[in-house]
Parts: C-alpha cells; sequence; structure tokens
C-alpha cells in the first residue's frame, strides 16, 4: 500500500475530534471541540494525521468515506479534484459531459455561467474549507513541541499556497486568510488578483530554502514547491499583466535538473493503478480503493469516462461505467488518423460504437471516450474496483518539459536545444515522431500540451495563456453552446465569484460581466 496512505484515516479522525468548518459564509475560525493545542499536547503524533488531513483534502470529499463531505453539497460532486476536471477540462476544448446536472451543462458548453453555478461554489469553498484549516494549524503549532516542526509548518504552508493558486487561477480575486488575520469576526478585505500573487509568490519563496529535497510518498518537497513556483510565473503575465518567463524558466529547470524525476518509459504506466511506483510523478493526489475512497478522485475520471453500452469496461480494471465524458475532435484529431497514429497516446480513445463527431454533447456514443486513466495496474495483476486505486498527477515531469520549452520560445532565455530535446523526449517515449528546431513553435507547444496533459487540470489555464479560451480566433465543439462552437466573451476568462459569499461578505466584489 502507498506510503503516507495508512495516515489519511488518522488524519481525518484527529479533524473530526476538532474541527468543522462552515465555509459556505466564508466563517474563518473553526469551530473547536478541543482546542488543537490540547490534542497536541496530549499526543504530538497526532499532527501527522492533521497534515495528511490537508494533504487528502485535494483528493477526498470529506473525512468520513464517500458519502462525507468537508464543505456543504453534494458530496459527490463537491471533491477538490472533481472541481478542477469539471472547471479546467470541461469547459475546455478536449472533454465534455453529457449528464446535464444542474450547472454542469454550462460548463461543458462554457455558456451561461452564472453565480449561482454551484459548481463554481464547490471550489470556491473547497479553497476557504482548506486555507482556515492549513492557518489554524500552523498556529497551534507556535504553541506546542512537536517532531519535525518547521517542515511540516512548511508544508501546511505550502498546502495553502497552492489552494490560493486556484483562487488565483479560477477566480482571480478573494479574500486573504492567514495568521495575521485569523479568527477574525468582521468580514475580511478583498484580495486583488495581484495581491494573492504576491502573496502566493512570498510564501513559496518563504518555504522553497528549507523543504526536503526528498518526503514520504504523496508529501510536498522541494521540487513541488519549486514546479508551483514555476506555474505561477508561467502564467503571471495573465495574473498581475506582467510576463515572468525567465523566472518561470529558472524554477522549472530547477524541477528538471535537481528534483531526480525521470520520464516513465511508458505513457500509459503514469495514468495506472500501481503509478505510486512512476519514476515521472513529482506531486500525487493519491487514491485508494479501499483505505480513501472517493467519487472525487480519479474514480470519477475513470468511471465517469465508461460505458457499458459501448465498452467493456472490465478491460481497465471498473465495476461501474457511468456514460459521462468524452473526448470531443479537438483532442482526438491532434493526432491525425488515430487508426495508422504510431503515438500511443492516440490509441487511447474508444472509437467502437461511437462517432467521431460530437452532433450532441448529450449522446453517449457521440464522442470518443478517454481511456488515459484506468484502475489496472501496468506491472502485474489486478482486480476490477468500484473505486479508483490510481493517484492523479498533479504535477509530473513530462509538464516541466514543455514549461520549459514554452518559456525559451517565447523569450525567457534557456536553451532553445534543450527545450528542442526536452519536447522530443515527450513524444518519442509515447512514440510520435521527433519534431526539427523550425516546428518548435508556440502554436505546436499548444497543441503537443494538448496531447500529453488533457484531463490533468491544465486545459483551460493553458487556453487562457495562449489568448485563445475566449473570442472566436480558435472555437471547439460546443463551444458557446454551438455544436461547431462559437466565439464567447472575455469574461469567461474568470469565473464568477458565487453568490453566497458575495452575500456573507459585502467586502466581495462580483467579477466584471456577471
Amino acid at each position: 500500500m502507498k506510503n503516507f496512505r495508512n495516515k489519511i484515516i488518522l488524519g481525518f479522525t484527529a479533524l473530526a475530534l476538532g474541527i468543522s468548518s462552515c465555509t459556505s459564509d466564508l466563517d474563518t475560525k473553526p469551530k473547536v471541540e478541543m482546542s488543537l493545542e490540547n490534542l497536541l499536547a496530549k499526543d504530538p503524533q497526532a499532527v501527522e494525521g492533521l497534515l495528511s488531513k490537508m494533504y487528502g483534502t485535494f483528493a477526498l470529499s470529506g473525512p468520513s468515506g464517500p458519502g462525507s463531505s468537508d464543505i456543504s453539497g453534494n458530496a459527490g460532486e463537491t471533491g477538490f479534484l472533481r472541481g478542477i476536471i469539471n472547471l479546467q477540462d470541461f469547459t475546455a476544448d478536449g472533454m465534455k459531459n453529457r449528464w446535464g446536472d444542474d450547472g454542469l451543462d454550462q460548463l461543458t458548453t462554457a455558456s451561461d455561467w452564472t453565480s449561482r453555478n454551484k459548481f463554481f461554489q464547490y471550489l470556491y469553498d473547497r479553497v476557504y474549507y482548506i486555507v482556515p484549516q492549513t492557518t489554524n494549524i500552523i498556529l497551534a503549532l507556535e504553541n506546542v513541541d512537536v517532531a519535525n516542526e518547521e517542515q511540516i509548518k512548511s508544508e501546511l504552508r505550502f498546502i495553502r499556497a497552492l489552494s490560493y493558486y486556484y483562487m488565483i487561477d479560477c477566480f482571480g480575486k478573494g479574500v486573504l486568510v492567514n495568521e495575521s488575520n485569523y479568527g477574525t469576526t468582521s468580514p475580511l478585505p478583498e484580495a486583488s488578483r495581484t495581491e494573492l500573487f504576491n502573496y502566493v509568490e512570498s510564501e513559496l519563496l518563504a518555504i522553497e530554502p528549507s523543504m526536503p529535497v526528498t518526503n514520504s510518498y504523496g508529501r510536498a518537497n522541494k521540487a513541488v514547491v519549486r514546479m508551483l513556483l514555476a506555474k505561477l510565473y508561467l502564467n503571471a503575465q495573465v495574473y498581475t499583466g506582467t510576463a515572468r518567463w525567465n523566472d518561470a524558466l529558472n524554477y522549472t529547470s530547477l524541477v528538471i535538473n535537481e528534483g531526480g524525476y525521470t520520464l516513465a518509459p511508458n505513457f500509459v504506466s503514469v495514468f495506472s493503478g500501481d503509478n505510486n511506483t512512476s519514476s515521472e510523478i513529482i506531486f500525487p493526489l493519491i487514491a485508494d480503493p479501499v483505505v480513501s475512497q472517493s467519487f472525487a478522485n480519479t474514480t470519477y475520471i475513470v468511471n465517469g469516462s465508461l460505458g457499458t453500452e459501448t465498452m467493456p469496461i472490465g478491460t481497465f480494471g471498473a465495476t461501474e461505467g457511468w456514460s459521462g465524458h468524452r473526448a470531443t475532435k479537438a483532442w482526438y484529431s491532434l493526432y491525425g488518423d488515430l487508426e495508422t497514429s504510431p503515438d500511443d497516446r492516440a490509441k487511447l480513445f474508444w472509437t467502437t460504437g461511437h462517432n467521431y463527431e460530437m452532433e450532441n454533447y448529450k449522446t453517449w456514443v457521440d464522442g470518443y471516450p478517454s481511456t488515459k486513466f484506468r484502475n489496472t495496474n501496468f506491472n502485474g495483476p489486478s482486480n476490477a474496483t468500484q473505486f479508483s486505486p490510481t493517484d492523479f498527477p498533479l504535477f509530473r515531469l513530462a509538464d516541466a518539459y514543455l514549461m520549459y520549452a514554452e518559456c525559451v520560445v517565447r523569450g525567457g532565455g534557456g536553451s532553445s536545444s534543450d527545450a528542442l530535446t526536452y519536447v522530443n523526449n515527450v513524444r518519442t517515449r509515447s512514440h510520435a515522431p521527433a519534431i526539427t528546431a523550425s516546428e518548435l513553435t508556440l502554436d505546436f507547444i499548444l497543441d503537443e500540451r494538448a496531447r500529453e496533459l488533457n484531463l490533468e487540470g491544465h486545459r483551460r489555464t493553458d487556453l487562457i495563456r495562449f489568448g485563445k479560451f475566449t473570442g472566436g480566433s480558435y472555437v471547439w465543439p460546443w463551444k458557446g453552446n454551438s455544436a461547431g462552437g462559437v466565439a464567447i466573451p472575455s469574461t469567461y476568462n474568470v469565473f464568477p465569484i458565487p453568490q453566497i459569499a458575495l452575500e456573507a461578505n459585502p467586502n466581495l466584489s462580483q467579477n466584471p460581466g456577471y
């Protein structure tokens, strides 16, 4: 069983004793039955459980199995990873969902977004569940002595910074909760996108020198912090108006050259049930079919992409197929003819019984399901499971390679030769033909990021950075709720602030256009 997984249940138990949070009204001070100081004074080792709970909240919905939730809403829908897939992939070009849940149609068609869409609220509330909880534990550690205290506080600061990163990316503003104002009873002031950016940057720069080079599986190390810094800088022009390509390149280079990671020899292995052994994954969100069951982790991706009507779901190690997610031609057309393409990634679409064109996104057989993620082990036997055992690679080396190349092409310095080598390493790993230096353009990099990284929570951010998410210069199936795709307003480069947050805090303002 994967390292660190065993502590997740302990984390749930510890937090169940100590903390419950009301995030719907942005109450930043959890209600405490036993103070954390007293809990940790009685049992200093409980801090490991508290820390694992904070890591676990990125992949799991709640403390008591798949039917529980840390925040208000349907437990199966409220998980952080499920929210990222909904908001980053279904709103973009490569993937669509057919269920028509209240609010999900609006995401998958990039149309009619409103502040009352529950899926925006789920991610917003999830961030403001994690942020005060991590802050509370950090403050508690100021008053007790536990083993490895400074590293644990640094990891908690990373978890908080990662949460804020998604607030910056998705909503563009929010409130800033940290040690200086935790527990304040009056509504906090609104923090701009630049203010949140500067805070996250300062936190990551502060903890990066002291983070360990290696850490237990599923926990942050120095490379993980550097990767988040690189992503923050990669999107700095969008977030702040000032490009930071050289900073992004520098931190990406440190991940590549000092992280100790290597590309997995086989692409499929990175998305299989035993991917905890992968040499490529920098930071995983842990899943387990027994210890950490959830409808909100990779179970959502695997089961949602399988359908018993057209697919042998047992082949992919699943016992359930939800007939929900299909890729569009905006993704699989990037490989050319799927039948003749040598690219291993082109083979990860189920075409039998399905139509190339997505004439109706609510029709299961329109579009090709992606079989990129599966429950089966890559090495050795495996049993079909209801819940996925496959960890989600939030950060991985192939992404770092493509980020480096993008920074070089954008004028951020670095080596053009190394950039070409990194891109070709990614391609030839999957038996795609190598490209030449003249082919390494921004358009090519955006397409290669789609071929390599789709369904991993990056696509909306990528399209915005390349200026192709809103407007009409690039359209895809069902963009703007049109089968052929139409332009959407620039308003959609950020999501609306949820109405419930606006009602709870009069200092918050709605994003323009909503």
